[in-house]
């Protein structure tokens, strides 16, 4: 097995990708902003796009420390479908900065199978962390055991795509961090992380490849490939049924839209059906409100449900025959224990529990005080319906939980017909087997409680018997999910509401100006897993960079405006320009902005004292004005606390449409007319927490890592004239200054923009210093 080349690169197989022209544009550029504090300001240089039959190149460049050659990619995830592929199939290619390229065939087989079957033994067809040891010029590349640990972290995208933690020997042990990315489902890049030079590989497939063609048959995810197995099998007749079973007791947030999107979107790719059903069996903490909310962000997602919205309520009647089963069966009882007694008879992890002193009641007692239960007769908490399973049990959940408690509470669907109410666990399973779901999908914390609910499916005669499958939940850095503690933002009055747009909830994403495209991406790239773990928010700020990028129109608007006079400009003179709505899609049209005499630019594009490498203006420089003119500073005009309120320009008259001939303009910056532009209030939103585990400290309160800059309110910013009008939900790139969307309150006499993400991570700048 041997290497012809030194150095290291790293090819991670991505499965159905397209060629799309524009590799760099599309795919290189996202991929840096999404682990933009890895690759830190790394430029990928020497794209070379190449397609070579159905064979496979791989580019690579780089710099610095004397690496010459880059880019003999050895090892990826491979999956067992893709080795025979990569036998038959893998070329390579290495290429230096200046173009000098030598051609390595790889056609020794067992190479290429040793890879695959080394790979498949330590990393199954999940995830891997890959090892490779380079030797030097010319030397074997050594395969051992002990080069390979398992597991690592990965992010897992759409089609398998993964992100990867790959340490490469080559005189000194490098971590990279290498980030795929499938832009609208086209394409693939993979960006290291910043070692002693800048690195870079990316491939692309040509699209007639069987492997790179978009198979929406092959499995997404461990769910999709348990029902295709199910399919293969016949079972369930052949359906897949699953549902979303929110409790409304709070508004949905980005946690859920994963849950949304999984269980919709199965239903969607197996062609069946996904039920939307509340689980109001608590009525104290639910609210129309929140069912109404709920509704409303499933569609904005992009859903629909099939048939009528469920209820967990239009089942109490099915749910109290059942529980009458379980007692007439000896498999329920009613105890009188207090809470607090029953919490030390249940026992601990370690130890078991306790029957309880009512636990044997005949069948005809704990009949007669259910019905005593039901009509009212007892007092919350003076007693409950038990099923009667094993104290011993090593699982908790299967220590005679609890199956009815008292509650003399309203329901917002049943109003006061009950004052009883199934627990949870006795009405989640039951629920899916009267709509008949196939496949129940929730997130691992109910792992645990799976054999309870195949208990309660097993002894109750129920129309159907669904499985239940459990995913990882969506851990999100500097955010906090909990329902409770959102409630309490809310409640404590530290966000607007539930629709704030700082808050992780889908309604003030909405707000903010997310779009249900880009949540959808996001969940898509980061996958369906069994493995929890915690997703960096800049993959979700990434994820709205990308849609806006491609489908906000452009605008103009100075958020903290200084005064320009062009002085050698009429009063009464006024020109209108003409700017692309869209620099990448004529189809937007263009927008037209007015010229005229007085100006307004954002006052950090100015510097009395220029730093070095100042691009923007200072005195006596020069500057060109989006879309405009070139105009110099000739004179700095200050009021009595010597801050600067005016700047006197000069704009060059030959400079419309095309640049100077005797001088080089100092840069480029936007700006309005002071004149004929529209008043707005600019809303600057941050993330809500500076830690980026606010839970995780058991010492300190989530409150004390809020941030106090989560908000910063820009009450005098001027937006070029034609937005105007601009309607609520209406999202437009800032030029230079990021994307921004209408709020929901905004109108004409009051224009309010909330800013929804910077053209750059500004974090990544921050935690680097």
């Amino acid at each position: 097995m041997a290497c012809t080349h030194g150095g290291a690169g790293f090819l991670d197989f991505v499965d159905n990708v397209k060629t799309v022209d524009n590799l760099a544009k599309d795919c290189i550029a996202p991929a840096l902003g999404i682990f933009g504090r890895v690759v830190q300001e790394g430029v990928v240089r020497n794209v070379d796009e190449k397609l070579c039959g159905s064979r496979m190149w791989v580019h690579s460049a780089s710099h610095g420390n004397g690496t010459r050659l880059v880019g003999q990619a050895v090892v990826g995830f491979v999956l067992n479908r893709f080795a025979g592929f990569f036998r038959d199939h893998a070329w390579f290619k290495t290429t230096t900065l200046d173009h000098e390229a030598v051609d390595d065939p790889v056609e020794n087989n067992a190479v290429i199978e040793a890879i695959a079957d080394i790979l498949l033994k330590v990393g199954g067809s999940d995830r891997c962390l890959a090892m490779v040891q380079f030797e030097g010029d010319g030397a074997d590349i050594g395969f051992q055991d002990d080069h390979f640990r398992f597991p690592c972290f990965s992010y897992v995208f759409a089609h398998y795509t993964q992100v990867l933690n790959c340490c490469i020997y080559r005189q000194t042990l490098y971590s990279f961090h290498f980030v795929p990315r499938c832009v609208q489902g086209a394409s693939a890049v993979i960006m290291p992380g910043i070692v002693p030079g800048v690195m870079a590989g990316f491939f692309q497939l040509r699209q007639d490849m069987d492997m790179t063609k978009n198979d929406s048959t092959k499995p997404n995810n461990f769910i999709h490939q348990i029902i295709e197995d199910d399919l293969a099998q016949g079972l369930n007749g052949g359906k897949v049924i699953t549902r979303f079973p929110p409790e409304p007791n709070g508004y949905l947030h980005i946690g859920h839209a994963k849950s949304i999107c999984l269980n919709f979107g199965t239903a969607q790719r197996f062609n069946g059906q996904c039920n939307l059903r509340f689980d109001d069996t608590n009525p104290e903490k639910e609210s129309q409100e929140y069912i109404d909310s709920i509704i409303e962000d499933v569609r904005w997602l992009g859903f629909q449900w099939s048939g009528d919205i469920c209820y967990s309520s239009d089942y109490f009647d099915q749910l109290y025959d059942w529980a009458l089963h379980l007692i007439k069966a000896g498999k329920a009882y009613v105890d009188s224990l207090s809470a607090h007694e029953m919490r030390e008879f249940r026992g601990t992890l370690v130890e078991p529990g306790k029957n309880s002193p009512y636990r044997e009641r005949s069948v005809e007692e704990n009949l007669e005080l259910f019905e005593k239960m039901r009509k009212g007769d007892f007092e919350e908490g003076e007693c409950v319906l038990r099923a009667k399973i094993d104290m011993a049990s090593p699982n908790i959940n299967m220590r005679d939980p609890v199956v009815y408690r008292i509650r003399h509470a309203h329901h917002h669907q049943t109003g006061d017909k009950w004052c009883i109410y199934p627990s949870y666990d006795f009405t989640h399973g039951q629920s899916d087997a009267l709509e008949g779901i196939t496949h129940s999908i929730c997130t691992l914390e109910f792992e645990d409680h799976r054999p309870l609910y195949d208990w309660f499916i097993e002894n109750l005669p129920v129309p159907a018997r669904p499985r239940q499958y459990e995913f990882a939940r969506l851990g999100l850095n500097y955010t906090v999910t909990s329902k409770r503690k959102l409630k309490l933002l809310v409640d404590e009055g530290h966000v607007e509401g539930w629709n704030d747009p700082r808050m992780p909830t889908i309604s003030g994403m909405r707000r903010r100006g997310f779009t249900p495209a880009s949540i959808r991406n996001f969940c898509d790239m980061i996958g369906v897993t069994r493995a929890n773990g915690i997703v960096d928010v800049g993959m979700l700020e990434s994820a709205i960079r990308d849609d806006l990028d491609a489908n906000a129109p452009r605008a103009m608007c100075v958020v903290d405006p200084i005064k320009v006079t062009i002085a050698n400009y009429a009063e009464s003179d006024e020109e209108w320009f003409e700017l692309p709505a869209h620099p990448k899609d004529e189809s937007m049209g263009v927008r037209k902005v007015p010229f005229t005499r007085n100006l307004l630019i954002e006052r950090e594009d100015f510097a009395e004292e220029k730093p070095r490498k100042w691009k923007r203006m200072a005195p006596g420089d020069a500057v060109r004005l989006r879309g405009a003119y070139v105009i110099r500073c000739d004179e700095v005009i200050k009021n009595d606390q010597g801050e600067v309120v005016e700047l006197v320009c000069s704009y060059d008259a030959a400079t419309k449409g095309q640049n100077p001939t005797d001088y080089k303009p100092n840069g480029v910056i936007h700006w309005v007319s002071a004149d004929n532009s529209v008043p707005c209030e600019v809303r600057l939103y941050d993330r809500l927490f500076t830690e980026a585990n606010p839970d995780g400290d058991k010492e300190r309160d989530f409150h004390e890592f809020m941030n106090p800059e989560s908000l910063v309110v820009m009450t005098g910013a001027r937006a070029e004239i034609g937005l105007k009008r601009a309607v609520a939900e209406s999202r437009y790139q800032f030029e230079r200054t990021g994307y921004f969307c209408v709020d929901s309150t905004s109108t004409e006499d009051k224009l309010v923009f909330n800013r929804t993400v910077t053209l750059r991570d500004s974090w990544a700048k921050i935690q680097g210093k």
